[in-house]
């Protein structure tokens, strides 16, 4: 839901967006937006579902995909480009949250393409659902704000921000039910995008323009407690979206994974 509250902290985002590859320091941002560190951070979170270093390092490693795709940098240098000193470090940050290697990442277009094909050419997208009878199940129905057609990535992660793989996640061949079963008790934030059967590769990897959904409110799961049925909304981006970091190509090929004996 997009909210009025807390309006002076679209400026910071501006701001961070504008000034990605310099230092963000919390002071410098604190500072920006007119309030102590400690105030700035919690309302920053109260109206991101983030903290805002967490936020500026997202972006920042969002730009690191797009210079991985766009440029013949190297792998260090893009991670200099970031702030990232080490390429060890570069290297397992961007492995932990978008799910693959920054070389497997840059490479990975070559499969999207085959990828889309295959998931269009499915039949029967029931026989990939992962049967489960323990545990608890989460279900839902899928909306969109505007038409399209292609596939659904949807799936439960650890933080509101969708990055690293889904703790739970599926594929949805339309807009409509999804049941996601087999989940331990916890907390979990859904998230989905969708991926359009036009789409050029380096879309699917950067999928900026993509519809989208993502709770800042966290999903309980108990044991003695039934979820309620979740009502997803996909939108187009909002200037406060955090990136959607987790590789869309690992997602279908895993799922696609499901069908191979």
């Amino acid at each position: 839901m997009v909210t009025d509250r807390y309006s002076e902290i679209d400026e910071v985002i501006a701001f961070i967006h504008e000034n990605i590859y310099e230092p963000l320091p919390l002071a410098r941002l604190a500072q920006f937006a007119g309030y102590s560190s400690f105030h700035f951070t919690r309302i920053f979170k109260e109206r991101i579902g983030l903290s805002p270093l967490y936020y500026a390092s997202s972006h920042r490693l969002q730009k690191a995909k797009h210079l991985l795709l766009h440029t013949n940098l190297s792998i260090r240098d893009v991670g200099l480009e970031i702030g990232q000193q080490s390429l060890g470090t570069f290297t397992s940050r961007f492995t932990e949250r978008v799910g693959v290697t920054p070389s497997e990442f840059r490479s990975s277009a070559l499969q999207v393409e085959s990828q889309m094909r295959s998931l269009r050419e499915l039949n029967d997208w029931r026989k990939l659902e992962i049967p489960s009878t323990k545990y608890d199940r989460i279900e839902g129905t899928v909306h969109a704000e505007i038409p399209f057609e292609g596939v659904i990535l949807l799936g439960l992660f650890a933080k509101p921000i969708p990055e690293g793989l889904p703790l739970y996640g599926t594929l949805l061949s339309s807009l409509g039910h999804f049941c996601l079963t087999g989940i331990k008790p916890g907390t979990y934030y859904l998230m989905a995008t969708s991926v359009s059967w036009e789409m050029q590769a380096k879309d699917v990897l950067l999928p900026q323009n993509t519809l989208r959904t993502r709770s800042k409110e966290p999903i309980t799961v108990t044991s003695c407690l039934s979820v309620p049925h979740q009502q997803v909304m996909l939108y187009t981006p909002r200037p406060d979206d955090p990136p959607i970091l987790i590789s869309l190509p690992l997602l279908m090929n895993n799922f696609l994974k499901r069908g191979i004996p």
